[in-house]
């Protein structure tokens, strides 16, 4: 399964619940203000006027993605290095409660994101921070992405009448394995960096600040194999990361693939958002290292060295040629159930659901029932989450099936972005 992305990203590129209690996010910021012996880490992090740094300050770091626009960081953003997706089941106990949580996960997000110094405690204190990363915070491209999922819309905080028009849940498809205990979630928090460290860093403090406010349901783990010695970035299959996505600096391109617009079908708030699909896709290693690469080529689409269409036979073949389908109706040189041509047949009646915004991830967990439990986290964001489903639904008759296994994820909805200082993550949705 190969991942794609625009020439301008190319460029650049370089579940164990939480403990419950209370939560009330302004007496846990004011405890922090006032600097009460026993607040938590999360506590005295979560409030902007404890922190040595003006948020002019170190919105101007090096490195920093800026937080606040129209639409999140994290979906546009050209794709770090490493990532962890947490999905997260809401335990605040009514809408206010939620109201809060949404607080202070912005305040977390806009601190982490820009960076900062901590504010210091006595040494008899709790620490302020966990200390990850060291005394100082650095922004290192980190970018927090908050996501809603179908399940949060149920009658728990009233906000039935407000879900987006096409949320669901992930429902199987025919060759799926879908495990339970890796699907869905009311909240995705999908946290990418130029580090390990940070992104592990970003997690800690957001569990630790919105304890008995959600509790975690699932966690994803991913990376980006580096560009080698022939500046080729290849997922676990040896296939290049990296062909084809929209422009995502051309802004009337991802109006219409990517962002969803007002006055549509969508209730208002959802203005500036978009759809986020998460798939997780366990990949069998062993089966694929035994099929020639004249068919693995032929299951994918494209040449293993280059990535060029399977037309081009030249190692030294531009992975920007485009594979055209009209002079080849029978499928001799691009196989009809390849992967590439089953997701985007250039036909007319399946040119409205072939363009999404791929963003994906490889994972590695070890040993899974003494195999090798290597794989893809797809991720996609599209105006339409019917697009997606189209799209997958061809893939059901793909080659590549036999070699893969989808096994978790889940549909989800990401929120517009935080406007100013003033705004909060939702705050359409809840006000």
């Amino acid at each position: 399964m190969t991942e794609e992305s625009s020439p301008a990203l190319e460029r650049e590129w370089s579940g164990d619940g939480c403990p419950a209690g209370p939560f009330a996010r302004r007496s846990f910021l004011h405890a922090a203000a006032a600097g009460l012996a026993g607040a938590t880490a999360g506590t005295a992090l979560g409030d902007r006027e404890a922190q040595a740094d003006t948020p002019v300050a170190v919105a101007a770091r090096a490195g920093a993605v800026p937080f606040e626009g129209r639409h999140q960081a994290g979906i546009a953003t050209p794709p770090q290095q490493d990532a962890i997706f947490l999905s997260c089941d809401v335990t605040a106990d009514d809408s206010d409660g939620l109201t809060d949580l949404f607080r202070t996960l912005t305040d977390r997000a806009r601190f982490l994101t820009a960076g900062g110094t901590p504010p210091k405690v006595p040494p008899d204190s709790v620490p302020s921070d966990n200390g990850i990363v060291g005394p100082t915070v650095e922004p290192d491209n980190l970018t927090l992405t908050l996501s809603l999922g179908a399940s949060l819309f149920d009658d728990r905080y009233g906000l039935a009448s407000r879900k987006p028009v096409q949320l669901v849940t992930m429902q199987p498809f025919i060759h799926d394995e879908l495990n339970s205990s890796i699907c869905h979630g009311d909240l995705l928090i999908q946290i990418c960096a130029d580090h390990r460290d940070t992104t592990v860093h970003a997690m800690v403090d957001i569990l630790n600040s919105t304890k008995g406010a959600m509790k975690l349901r699932w966690r994803l783990d991913g990376l980006r194999n580096p560009p080698r010695h022939d500046r080729v970035r290849r997922d676990w299959f040896g296939f290049k990361h990296g062909i084809t996505n929209p422009d995502t600096a051309d802004t009337g391109r991802m109006d219409q693939v990517v962002w969803t617009q007002p006055k549509s079908a969508e209730p208002d708030w959802a203005a500036g958002g978009t759809y986020h699909v998460v798939r997780i896709v366990h990949f069998f290693i062993d089966a694929w290292q035994k099929v020639p690469v004249a068919q693995q080529e032929r299951i994918l689409g494209r040449r293993k060295v280059s990535g060029a269409p399977v037309y081009a036979t030249s190692d030294d073949a531009s992975d920007r040629m485009v594979p055209v389908y009209t002079n080849d109706p029978q499928g001799l040189l691009t196989p009809i159930n390849s992967h590439i041509r089953l997701a985007n047949p250039q036909t007319p009646e399946t040119a409205a659901t072939s363009a999404v915004l791929r963003r994906g991830y490889d994972y590695d967990h070890g040993l899974d029932a003494r195999e090798l439990d290597l794989g893809h986290a797809f991720v996609s964001f599209q105006r339409e989450l019917n697009t997606y489903i189209a799209m997958q639904t061809r893939l059901e008759a793909e080659a590549l099936v036999p070699y893969i296994s989808p096994r978790g994820g889940g549909y989800f909805f990401a929120v517009p972005g935080v406007r100013d200082e003033h705004d909060y993550f939702a705050s359409g949705l809840l006000t």
